[in-house]
C-alpha cells in the first residue's frame, strides 16, 4: 500500500469510482419500498427522503436519471455534512469509505460516531477499524450466517478496505 497524500476534507470530493460503488452497492428501485423489513422507504440509489426534505413514502416512483440526480444532491449533503464534523486531512481513498458509510447510516449518525472523535484524534487505523462495527441492523449482527442482511456486511468490508487504501 502506497502512502497518499492528505488534505482537509474541504479540499476534497468524492471520486467518480466512489460514487458507482455507492449507487451499485444501494442498487436502484423505480418504487419506494423498504430495503429490508423495519427499515426507512429508500428510492432510487438508497434515498430516503424526497426533493424536498420529507421523508419517503411508499408508493413515490422515480426514474433511472431523477434517481441519479437524486443520489448526487445526497452525495453533496453527506460530503458537506463531513466537512464540518471531520477535521483531519485525510487521503482520497479514506474521504470515499467515509462519504460511503454516512450516506448509508446519515450525517448525524456518522457525525456523533467513535469513529470521527478516532479521526480527528488523527488515529486513522483506529477510525478505518471503526466502519466495522456498522454491521449491525435492528439488533442483528448482519456477519452472521443467517443474518438476512448480509449485504451490510459486505458492503461494510469493502469501506473498510477502501479506507484502507487496499481498494481503488
Amino acid at each position: 500500500m502506497s502512502v497518499q497524500p492528505r488534505w482537509l476534507p474541504v479540499s476534497l470530493s468524492l471520486s467518480a469510482a466512489a460514487l458507482v460503488g455507492i449507487v451499485l452497492t444501494e442498487g436502484y428501485t423505480g418504487r419506494a419500498a423498504p430495503p429490508l423489513p423495519g427499515d426507512k422507504p429508500t428510492i432510487g440509489f438508497g434515498s430516503t427522503t424526497r426533493l424536498d426534505g420529507s421523508p419517503v413514502q411508499p408508493g413515490d416512483q422515480t426514474t433511472p436519471p431523477e434517481a441519479l440526480s437524486r443520489a448526487l444532491a445526497d452525495v453533496q449533503r453527506f460530503e458537506g455534512t463531513l466537512r464540518q464534523c471531520v477535521t483531519a486531512p485525510l487521503a482520497q481513498h479514506e474521504y470515499d469509505a467515509y462519504v460511503s458509510l454516512a450516506y448509508n447510516i446519515g450525517p448525524a449518525a456518522f457525525c456523533g460516531s467513535t469513529l470521527v472523535k478516532k479521526l480527528n484524534a488523527l488515529d486513522y487505523a483506529g477510525a478505518c477499524a471503526e466502519i466495522l462495527r456498522w454491521r449491525f441492523f435492528q439488533g442483528r449482527d448482519c456477519a452472521l450466517p443467517g443474518s438476512g442482511c448480509a449485504g451490510l456486511a459486505t458492503r461494510r468490508q469493502a469501506e473498510f478496505r477502501r479506507c484502507l487504501g487496499e481498494t481503488p
